[in-house]
């Protein structure tokens, strides 16, 4: 797999972090797909990639709509994330994007916008050993509008000092790439856990 990093100079790069800096979709998945099965709600793999980025409680609220059920939103939440910290030990970065965090740490200044808590990205970043490569952390409670609004990414660029046209955000999913755009951001696309899985099945890579 290569990135395509456009030219530029960059003042700062921003990371969304589950699927781009870690690659923890799978984990993530197992997490829900379990969580999930105790009250009888299926959740398809094609259209969990699909919504990478919705907070948590969307994705349940979003769930229940569809499927007419009526799971407890923070219970789920608060069960499915002991599901993934339980995987942890499992976890690894993505390795080309890990590459560019190590080029740039210390040259210009780094963030996360990630759709999950800020204890969930610190937990996956800590298991990483990457936490201390990151100026400023920014969750899912700290904007309002999830991705694809650019608010995650606006609220970045504002901490680091940075005006958003010079920063750069790598992402795995669609709706991050729509809200970096939305920031009037550059971006790199992250080829996803389930993209690379088919290219490596079909003999490619992305």
């Amino acid at each position: 797999m290569k990135l395509n990093i456009p030219e530029g100079a960059f003042h700062a790069y921003l990371f969304d972090c589950d699927g781009t800096i870690a690659d923890s979709m799978p984990l993530h998945y197992i997490a829900w797909k379990t969580a999930l099965g105790e009250w009888g709600c299926p959740f398809d793999e094609a259209l969990f990639y699909e919504w990478g980025g919705k907070p948590v409680h969307e994705i349940i609220s979003t769930l229940n709509r569809m499927q007419g059920l009526n799971m407890p939103v923070a219970e789920v939440g608060e069960r499915k994330e002991s599901l993934y910290y339980e995987q942890l030990p499992h976890l690894q970065a993505v390795p080309e994007v890990l590459e560019q965090i190590e080029e740039k740490h210390r040259s210009i200044p780094l963030g996360v916008v990630s759709g999950s808590s800020r204890e969930s990205v610190v937990n996956s970043l800590t298991a990483l050993g990457l936490l201390d490569r990151f100026d400023t952390i920014v969750g899912a409670e700290d904007y309002a509008r999830s991705k694809p609004a650019p608010d995650g990414f606006l609220t970045a660029a504002e901490r680091l000092g940075v005006v958003p046209a010079d920063c750069l955000v790598f992402e795995d999913t669609a709706f991050g790439i729509q809200a970096a755009t939305a920031a009037g951001m550059a971006s790199v696309r992250v080829p996803s856990a389930l993209e690379r899985r088919k290219g490596t099945e079909a003999g490619m890579t992305a």
